[in-house]
């Protein structure tokens, strides 16, 4: 029996699912989140639920854990930072910060000599009148954005008049890629070199929330081995330790960009869970929790659709499921519009 306990410090679905993977594993988690609902409640050890400044209450989680780890990116630093002088935070929070921010996230790409979409940092309208070069393009804040949220499509600078935008926020003008695909790439690092990496998934998003992933993914093999490549030169630059996630787009013209990086399990890697022999959530949980690397081995190929807002009622209430189907209610307890509420992954 492993004496471990792992904290994690978000409560949403990802939080369950690594608690879900740590119990398999014969770890206790406690679970960290400012939700005092958080579904990952239902699945955890102990749950605590404060802010993420409230000093008090964060050191009683940390008295609680070996190790802590992180469900999503919009931590503050401090507070990473001084947790982890008392436990080890994995990935560490100078990677969080890096990632946090658009703009310092594009220029670690680039230094390494990674393609991504051309961009510029903007501070107000007459800024991207004079990057008309970029446009059509997407305005997006340089910090808080996930799943479409602080995102602006801008076609033409007759349209800037029509966004109400505070500039005091900080912003990135990212040029529109003639989009062919999109694919993502999940990495488990757990050491110098030492590496578990999944098989290139295909994503479809609606209304700039994923909606679709497959594997096997479309494409063809140089792009299947640059996306591995790549993910493997950011994961080791970054000395990371834990599941990370590296969105690209392909082109038409098949030119492969880096969209961002998720320092964290990923949305997109659901379909792990029943796809291979370890899943995205398990290798975090053994790398972060310094336990045994095992061989990945694909078990299936798979399709995973995400349920959101309303689609979930019927799933709930009447749906019934074929072997090769596997249904996953987040037991969030209010139905929002645009909302993930579970997913259903289905081998082929």
């Amino acid at each position: 029996m492993s004496e471990i306990t792992l904290g994690i410090i978000g409560g949403g679905q990802l939080g369950s699912m690594l608690a879900i993977s740590a119990k398999k594993l014969n770890i206790q988690t406690v679970i960290y989140c400012d939700d005092p609902d958080a579904p990952a409640q239902n699945f955890c050890n102990k749950f605590i639920s404060g802010s993420y400044n409230d000093k008090e209450k964060i050191i009683e989680f940390v008295n609680l854990v070996n190790f802590v780890t992180y469900e999503f990116e919009n931590i503050p630093f401090e507070t990473l930072s001084e947790i982890n002088k008392l436990k080890p935070v994995l990935p560490k929070p100078s990677v969080n910060r890096l990632i946090q921010h658009r703009l310092a996230e594009k220029d670690f790409v680039n230094k390494l000599n990674i393609r991504t979409t051309r961009y510029a940092s903007v501070e107000s309208v007459s800024e991207i009148e004079a990057l008309e070069d970029l446009l059509p393009g997407i305005l997006k804040t340089t910090t808080l954005g996930y799943d479409g949220k602080g995102q602006y499509p801008v076609n033409s600078i007759e349209e800037l008049s029509s966004l109400s935008i505070d500039f005091s926020k900080g912003y990135i003008l990212e040029k529109l890629v003639k989009l062919k695909k999109e694919i993502s790439i999940i990495i488990t690092r757990f050491n110098d070199q030492k590496y578990e990496i999944y098989e290139p998934i295909e994503n479809k998003h609606e209304d700039q929330i994923l909606k679709f992933s497959k594997i096997p993914a479309d494409i063809d093999k140089k792009i299947y081995d640059q996306s591995k490549d790549w993910a493997m030169s950011i994961a080791e630059e970054l000395k990371y330790i834990g599941t990370l996630c590296v969105e690209f787009f392909i082109d038409r013209n098949d030119n492969l960009y880096v969209n961002e990086i998720a320092p964290r399990v990923h949305n997109s890697g659901h379909l792990t869970i029943n796809a291979y022999n370890v899943s995205q959530f398990e290798n975090h949980v053994r790398a972060v929790c310094g336990l045994e690397q095992i061989p990945l081995k694909k078990l299936s190929n798979a399709t995973m659709i995400n349920l959101i807002g309303d689609q979930i009622s019927h799933y709930r209430k009447f749906a019934k499921f074929k072997e090769n189907e596997f249904f996953f209610d987040y037991l969030k307890k209010e139905i929002k519009e645009k909302r993930k509420m579970g997913h259903i992954t289905t081998l082929v």
